[in-house]
């Protein structure tokens, strides 16, 4: 059975995806921003955003909202150790282009730390849930992370974060080597879906850098939950609330036994040591 708080935010993603499904067919009509370069948002993000948080608020005035197009938002009264984290439209790029793979990825944050999670994907109505100490679930089915145990054969999932491409190079030989071994490397255009399919055991492992809270704080959860493990490229633990919003932040999700292998191929390659370089010297390059 789901928890109390975790039926309200799958109302809330099921309203914002139901904006989604409404415009999806529309996509020429929409006004289209870069936000920042080759980082996209649309009118229906906002619109859809608006959606889950007009049912988030109406249960909880109170908590504060994270979201991706809103930012903050305080709730009403006196501060609440509560935070709605919202990714209205996770894969803005897949649904500008009709691409059929994006969701709405919402969290329930206490003092820094997911506690509830949702990422719905309206086009194949998958609704994966989980609350700290409760597991992950698929469709209100119990999920776990795959059981593979090394690089051999391992299905993988990465990004290629716009505000990244200053290491694109350090990336792509981290790829190569990963190939060595792996079957293959999956780039999907949504970091919250690749969270839940590691968190489903459908792909071995994800990592990318430059993720935002919006995109990841659902999805760590989820993966947690489901058994398996959530750090930076070099194992330390990952807060996906650090909203200092650094080009830097880094995840890696996998089972306990493959993400140390993982950590392996990411530093040997050098793409770890890649995050050495000074905000400035990223800034400039990018």
């Amino acid at each position: 059975m789901l928890q109390p708080a975790v039926n309200i935010m799958v109302k809330a993603a099921r309203a914002g995806g139901n904006v989604l499904l409404r415009h999806m067919h529309r996509l020429d009509a929409l006004n289209v921003v870069e936000k920042d370069r080759l980082d996209y948002a649309s009118e229906v993000d906002g619109l859809a955003e608006e959606a889950i948080v007009k049912e988030l608020r109406r249960a909880h005035p109170d908590y504060a909202i994270l979201g991706e197009e809103g930012g903050v938002q305080k709730g009403k009264g006196s501060g609440s150790r509560y935070t709605w984290v919202i990714d209205p439209l996770d894969g803005t790029s897949n649904y500008l282009r009709g691409l059929p793979h994006w969701c709405v990825s919402i969290a329930l944050v206490e003092n820094g730390e997911p506690l509830h999670a949702v990422i719905f994907d309206p086009l194949r109505n998958e609704l994966f849930t989980a609350s700290r100490g409760a597991g992950t679930q698929l469709n209100e089915r119990r999920v776990r992370v795959a059981e593979r145990r090394e690089l051999a054969g391992a299905m993988l999932a990465t990004g290629f974060a716009p505000r990244e491409r200053a290491r694109a190079g350090a990336q792509l030989e981290c790829i190569r080597e990963l190939l060595r071994d792996a079957e293959d490397i999956r780039r999907t255009g949504s970091a919250a879906l690749d969270l839940a399919y590691t968190a489903a055991g459908r792909v071995d492992g994800y990592f990318e850098a430059g993720v935002k809270p919006w995109d990841i704080a659902a999805g760590v959860l989820l993966v947690r939950e489901a058994g398996g493990s959530v750090s930076d490229f070099k194992g330390a633990s990952t807060d996906p609330m650090d909203a200092r919003g650094t080009a830097s932040r880094q995840i890696l999700a996998s089972n306990v036994r493959l993400i140390e292998p993982l950590q392996k191929v990411i530093v040997a390659s050098g793409y770890a040591a890649a995050f050495g370089l000074t905000s400035a010297s990223s800034a400039a390059s990018g």
